[in-house]
């Protein structure tokens, strides 16, 4: 059986999903604050390499931990409400990519498997 990454088309598909991702997040009142002084450059990239790990993917993270890459923004108020405002802009942006509804149902399971470390619970 092929990964997700695969299913979904690959790294043209998360590049793609990552930079559309994007624009919603830093549209959304919900979490867009939490974005206001971070370098969006390097935040793209180090998205992208952590999706294509977590669906499969090569591995190319060399990020902090969800814990540690969290743990300030969880200081400033972080909760479940905006960690599911995240996973509704990445949803929404696989759904106008096309991508299947079981892969993306795949990608909230792989979501939820880190809520606890991105909330530091």
């Amino acid at each position: 059986m092929s990964s997700l990454y695969e299913r979904i088309g690959g790294a043209a598909a998360v590049d793609a999903a990552v930079d559309i991702f994007y624009r919603k997040v830093l549209a959304d009142d919900r979490i867009s604050d939490f974005f206001e002084d971070v370098d969006m450059d390097r935040q793209i990239g180090k998205q992208k390499a952590f999706l294509t790990m977590a669906f499969g993917g090569p591995n190319n993270y060399d990020g902090k931990s969800m814990r540690d890459a969290h743990k300030h923004l969880v200081a400033r108020g972080l909760d479940e409400n905006h960690f599911d405002a995240v996973v509704e802009n990445l949803a929404n942006t696989l759904g106008e990519l096309g991508v299947a509804a079981e892969d993306i149902a795949e990608v909230g399971e792989i979501a939820g498997s880190v809520r606890g470390d991105v909330l530091n619970h």
